[in-house]
C-alpha cells in the first residue's frame, strides 16, 4: 500500500515543477531593476567629486535609522507628510570650511525615493555661488543633465530658475516662496525659500 501511495505522490511533485517551470517561462520578467529606474544611494559619490572640483566638500554619507529620521529625510507628497523607511546625510562646507547644511538622500535600504538639500546661509547673497553649484550639481546627477533639452520656457538654465525664484523672495520682503520645476526628468523638483530668525534656508527637494 504505500508503494501504491508513493507513486501518485512523485507523479505529483513531477507535475508540480513542470507547472511552475512552464508559468516561469511565461511570466513577464521586469527590463530594469529597482538601482537603475532613478538615482540610487551612490550617486553621492558623483555629486562629492563634481562639488569638489569647486572647492565644496561634502562628508561621506552617516545612515540615520532612528526617530530623527523625519528631521532629515521628510518630505510632502499630494500635500500630505511622508516617511521614509532609511535615510543618510551628509554634511556640506565650503571653500573656507564654514558648514552650509546638508544633502540627504532616502527612501528604503534597496532604493531611495527623494533628495534634499537644506543650505542655510546668513542672508540670501551670502555663498550664493556654492548655493547655486550645489543644487546644479544635484539636479543635473540625480534627475539629468538635460535642461537644454527639456528647459522650461520661462528660465534658460537651472542657474536661472534658482536666481529667479530668490529675486521673488527679496521682492516679496522675504516671505517665504516654493517654486516648482516638474517637466525635468521623471522627478518633481522643488525649491523652497524659508525665513529663520537670523538666516535663510534654502532647500531643494527631488522626487522620484
Amino acid at each position: 500500500m504505500n508503494k501504491l501511495i508513493a507513486i501518485p505522490v512523485i507523479i505529483g511533485i513531477i507535475l508540480a515543477v513542470l507547472a511552475s517551470l512552464f508559468l516561469a517561462n511565461e511570466t513577464p520578467t521586469i527590463s530594469k531593476s529597482i538601482y537603475e529606474s532613478g538615482f540610487t544611494y551612490y550617486d553621492i559619490e558623483k555629486i562629492q567629486d563634481t562639488l569638489e572640483e569647486q572647492n565644496i566638500s561634502v562628508s561621506a554619507p552617516t545612515p540615520i535609522t532612528d526617530h530623527t529620521i523625519s528631521q532629515y529625510c521628510a518630505y510632502f507628497d499630494n500635500g500630505l507628510p511622508q516617511t521614509v523607511e532609511y535615510c543618510t546625510t551628509t554634511a556640506v562646507l565650503d571653500f573656507e570650511g564654514t558648514p552650509l547644511g546638508n544633502i540627504n538622500i532616502g527612501g528604503d535600504t534597496q532604493s531611495p525615493v527623494m533628495a534634499v538639500a537644506n543650505l542655510e546661509t546668513s542672508t540670501l547673497e551670502s555663498n550664493q555661488d556654492e548655493v547655486i553649484a550645489i543644487f546644479e550639481t544635484m539636479i543635473e546627477t540625480l534627475v539629468c543633465n538635460c535642461w537644454d533639452e527639456e528647459k522650461s520656457k520661462d528660465y534658460e538654465s537651472i542657474s536661472a530658475w534658482i536666481s529667479a525664484a530668490q529675486t521673488f523672495y527679496s521682492d516679496s520682503d522675504g516671505r517665504n516662496i516654493k517654486s516648482k520645476i516638474d517637466n525635468l526628468g521623471d522627478s518633481e523638483i522643488f525649491l523652497e525659500i524659508t525665513s529663520k530668525e537670523n538666516s535663510v534656508l534654502q532647500t531643494l527637494i527631488i522626487l522620484k
